[in-house]
């Protein structure tokens, strides 16, 4: 059987695509609630943890982050279990972050705890639902990897990770409003909703693991040390490349949605119409990339997406104080924001077949891992550079809504977009020299193809199994 044939037959159940998508969705809700939503609203503003203490917990976090990513990638790529390399992760530490869950949320040396306390509680549990999320997310990021060789067969589970990604976007935000404990309130019925929020969550990750299969080949392998295994990471070109637009995406999507309250507050342009054009941008979006990336690549996609994303940004810049305009740029974000969910996980995918290609090894966790340590600064510095924006321009933290100044308003708009849209025209520039595309590509990924068939009959033959062509 011909390469090629393999590739276009490569098949991925439908419930397998469906219950890894549930599994990413859930995990990314909870930690959407905890790292995003309420984790620090509840400790200063409810419970009355000092905010300084807050933020000295968010520092060690970011350092704990630094080295916590790549670690984990190391590990898992050398994890080797009959479920294989990355099930075990997803299947039993799923109720363990149920529990870490729980436990953010209860109310530990009562209502009356000292600094101390708050803070061993908010730093302690933070660090252990991290941990457990950076298992459990890392591998469920890598398993269509794990599941699939063909870009055609990881497109399928995409899609389905694309339309469960709305869940962990608007869930989080609209249950927070409803059950918000306000200060002086009983929380139990908070804690009690958030427990069972756990419990559910956990539990749909746990039974997701029995409906998707790994390819078992890959856990023979032998793995590079370390410190080798994060050098052998930056000596692929295109890695490199790569790690702009990925840097980019997570700070433009962080400064996009930070940017939107702060822009819908002041603005007389209606929430409804920009929210109808982000829905028909990202609507429109997957439909155009799930239907050109096999003529275009995924290269072309890319750069034809990170340009329309900048034009989208550059324009609210210019004429975000009239409809229309505001419009057209809200349709161009969801443009970028549907392919930066589909296309970045499929260029991720391909830059670790090159690194099997060069090394002979799957090391999907160990480039994950990586790519976090790089791009996880980038949430910090949006929100940073959007607040510095606020205050060079002038903007008064206390007012109440629609009454900036037109100086304000300008500021909201450069703290908005003006940044996203320098990155993103970078990154459409540098993705030219992106090397992963083209009839030599093709070769190469029709190679791999071949070797994992045949990695996969040596393995099954050992164990008494007849291959099934």
């Amino acid at each position: 059987m011909e390469a090629k044939e393999i590739l276009v037959e490569e098949r991925v159940p439908i419930k397998s695509r469906i219950w890894v998508s549930v599994a990413d969705a859930s995990t990314a809700m909870l930690n959407t609630f905890v790292v995003s939503v309420g984790l620090t609203y509840y400790f200063t503003s409810f419970r009355g943890m000092n905010a300084e203490l807050a933020a000295t917990v968010w520092l060690l976090f970011g350092i704990w982050n630094a080295i916590n990513d790549p670690l984990f990638g190391f590990i898992s790529d050398r994890t080797k279990s009959k479920l294989g390399r990355r099930i075990p992760y997803i299947r039993y530490g799923s109720p363990i972050i149920g529990i870490a869950f729980i436990l953010s949320w209860l109310i530990i040396g009562g209502p009356d705890a000292s600094q101390t306390v708050m803070f061993i509680q908010m730093t302690l549990l933070l660090f252990i639902f991290d941990a457990l999320y950076t298992a459990i997310a890392t591998s469920i990021y890598v398993m269509p990897f794990e599941m699939a060789v063909s870009n055609k067969a990881r497109s399928s589970i995409f899609i389905w990770k694309i339309i469960f990604s709305v869940f962990p976007l608007a869930v989080p935000l609209v249950l927070w409003g409803f059950i918000k404990p306000e200060p002086g309130s009983d929380p139990q019925t908070f804690i009690l909703i958030m427990a069972g929020f756990g419990i559910i969550m956990a539990a749909l990750v746990f039974f997701s693991t029995f409906f998707y299969w790994e390819k078992h080949f890959q856990q023979e392998e032998k793995q590079l040390p370390f410190l080798k295994s994060i050098k052998e990471c930056f000596t692929n070109r295109s890695f490199i490349v790569f790690e702009v637009i990925s840097f980019t995406i997570m700070y433009v999507q962080t400064s996009l949605m930070l940017g939107l309250n702060y822009f819908l507050s002041e603005f007389s342009i209606s929430p409804i119409a920009v929210y109808a054009s982000l829905g028909v941008g990202i609507v429109g979006g997957i439909f155009l990339f799930v239907n050109v990336r096999e003529k275009w690549g995924v290269k072309k996609s890319t750069i034809f997406m990170s340009a329309v994303f900048s034009i989208g940004c550059f324009m609210i810049l210019g004429l975000g104080r009239e409809l229309i305009p505001t419009m057209v740029g809200s349709f161009c974000f969801g443009i970028g924001f549907a392919g930066g969910m589909y296309l970045i996980p499929m260029m991720n995918g391909d830059v670790v077949d090159m690194d099997e290609h060069r090394t002979g090894l799957r090391r999907e966790g160990m480039y994950a891992g990586v790519n976090s340590l790089i791009t996880k600064p980038a949430i910090s510095l949006a929100n940073s550079a959007f607040l510095w924006f606020l205050s060079a321009y002038g903007y008064n933290f206390t007012a109440s809504s629609g009454s900036q100044s037109a100086r304000a308003e300008t500021g909201i708009l450069m703290g908005w977009v003006l940044v996203p849209g320098i990155l993103l025209a970078i990154s459409s520039a540098s993705l030219f020299l992106y090397p992963l595309a083209g009839k030599k590509w093709d070769d190469i990924k029709n190679k791999l193809a071949q070797i994992h068939i045949g990695k996969e009959k040596t393995l099954m033959a050992a164990k008494g199994i007849r291959f099934e062509e």
